[in-house]
This record gives structure tokens, sequence and C-alpha cells, in this order.
């Protein structure tokens, strides 16, 4: 009778090794379980981002104001008879710092 408990406390302590230290344990599935949260948010922000860029891809393939607007801002292009007028800010002449109005 001693033998059958002593061997059903190594057993049950074995077990219970695996349950906590082993492959599959409690602190491996909350560790995969946070991995996958910071996937799935990634994923999120991932599929927001390539929304955006679908609905831009769309509308230069179909309008020709996106085009118009994309090399206004990144090109600095104007429209003839438009006058182009860039102002700069005033810079303090002793320490070259950018003044504020």
């Amino acid at each position: 009778m001693k033998l059958l408990i002593a061997v059903l406390i190594v057993l049950l302590v074995g077990l219970q090794y695996k349950l906590w230290f082993g492959d599959g344990s409690l602190s491996e599935v909350v560790q995969l379980s946070n991995e996958l949260e910071r996937q799935k948010e990634k994923l999120r922000t991932l599929e927001d981002r390539n929304k955006i860029l679908e609905a831009q891809v769309l509308d230069l393939q179909n309008g020709l104001d996106a085009i118009e607007e994309k090399a206004r801002n990144d090109l600095g292009m104007i429209k003839p008879g438009e006058t182009f007028i860039q102002l700069i800010p005033k810079q303090d002449s002793s320490t070259g710092d950018l003044l504020r109005e």
C-alpha cells in the first residue's frame, strides 16, 4: 500500500511539474496569449493602413483631383497663372532660433 501511495505521489509531482514548467505550461499559454493579442493589434493597424492606401490608389486611378493634389503637395507644382508665395519665418540673429509672432 505504501508503495502504491509513493508511486501516485511521484506521478502527481511529475504531472504538476509538466503543468507548471513543461511544454504547454500555464506560463507558456499566458505568454502566447499575450503575443497573440500583440499580433492581432499589429494586424488591425496594418489593415487600416492598407485601406487608406487602397483608397489613395483608387483615387489616383479615377480622378485628376487627387493627382493634382499629390503634385502640389509632394512636388510643389503650381498651375499656370498662379503665383507661388513662400513665407519664411523670422530668425533671431543672435541664436538663429525662429521667432514666433
